[in-house]
């Protein structure tokens, strides 16, 4: 292992990693149409539900995705323009790193939700549990399948 880690140390970041582009498959539609009524946690979202609408040219890369009871959404954080290292818990009022918490104000504004499928009828996947604000880009869809299984 220390190994790798020298080695890591040694790598300067090539051009390539120094920016990267993700183009969107998708909108996710949702009932939060304003950032300050998202739930926190995802718990917070339960039955919750709206529309993943993937784009045309993705429909192909649906195919057995209604085989899975649950999803994982992986998203652009539109909305977030900025973010601290350091920020306080919204429970406790204690500092902590970003990178210890659900907060979407981070280096790269990525978020994941694993959200419950209902269905999929053509381009859309109808689904439940949502905690994302509404006509937030899409970026990936992945199955979700919970450990043991």
């Amino acid at each position: 292992m220390d190994n790798l880690l020298k080695k890591a140390d040694s790598v300067s970041l090539s051009p390539v990693l120094k920016k990267i582009t993700y183009t969107p498959i998708g909108i996710i539609h949702s009932p939060f149409k304003e950032l300050a009524g998202i739930p926190k946690q995802p718990e917070m979202g339960h039955d919750i539900e709206g529309v993943v609408e993937v784009f045309p040219d993705y429909l192909e890369g649906l195919e057995h995705i209604e085989k899975f009871r649950y999803i994982k959404l992986i998203y652009h954080l539109h909305k977030s323009d900025k973010y601290e290292l350091k920020i306080k818990h919204v429970h406790k009022g204690q500092l902590r790193g970003v990178f210890s918490t659900r907060a979407p104000h981070r280096p790269n504004p990525i978020g994941i939700s694993v959200v419950r499928l209902i269905r999929v009828e053509g381009t859309r996947i109808y689904v439940r549990d949502l905690d994302i604000l509404d006509g937030t880009p899409l970026l990936d869809i992945k199955p979700y399948m919970a450990r043991g299984h």
